[in-house]
């Protein structure tokens, strides 16, 4: 995953207010695992999608979603 979706997951936190801890608990995942994601140490993109995307050159990005979820 690149830097890029790492820090829209953490603006998107920051704008909701949420913690590391909340969004464990929304999640069901260990604390520790969504900070291992936040910071790099995990959550990487499977190598398929890596080898697709840098194929057709291509990224992978975060946006907010538009209608009622956004």
């Amino acid at each position: 995953m690149n830097e890029l979706v790492r820090e829209k997951v953490k603006q998107a936190m920051a704008a909701r207010g949420m913690s590391q801890s909340e969004l464990s608990r929304v999640l069901d995942i260990p604390r520790p695992n969504i900070n291992r994601a936040l910071v790099g140490r995990s959550g990487e993109v499977p190598k398929l999608w890596q080898n697709i995307l840098e194929t057709l050159d291509l990224e992978l990005t975060a946006v907010p979603r538009t209608g009622e979820h956004g």
